[in-house]
């Protein structure tokens, strides 16, 4: 059965750190470009950053570079995302996303995805 699992969220004070996972089974992930995005309450899904499915080449959107990391195990078939030095504003429901529309660089737009994991909720609060 395929199935995309999401884990790592939880609850960290501004300025900690949490590593998301994204594990599937069904897929291979290393045949897809894998992106991360959130969507916080009342606001649009906002997509983060992405690795692509060929050199895994990565993207990121400004307001998480320098802070978030895209990595991919394909020993263990997990992408991960570290999250460094969060911050209030990052508090949101993270959800990763397979998409199979090339092997070019990566992109961060939803409707280039294809598969999507269940959300882990993320807050960042003192």
């Amino acid at each position: 059965q395929e199935q995309i699992v999401v884990s790592g969220g939880g609850l960290v004070q501004p300025g900690g750190s949490l590593r998301l996972s994204c594990t599937a089974s069904g897929y291979t992930l290393e045949y897809y470009a894998v992106a991360w995005f959130r969507q916080a309450p009342g606001k649009e899904r906002e997509g983060l950053s992405c690795i692509s499915r060929r050199f895994s080449s990565t993207n990121y959107v400004d307001s998480v570079k320098g802070r978030f990391t895209i990595s991919r195990d394909n020993a263990k078939n997990t992408v991960y995302l570290q999250m460094n030095s969060l911050k209030l504003e990052d508090t949101a429901v993270y959800y990763c996303a397979l998409g199979l529309y090339g092997s070019g660089p990566c992109v961060t737009t939803s409707h280039d995805y294809d598969y999507w994991g269940q959300g882990t909720q993320v807050t960042v609060s003192s």
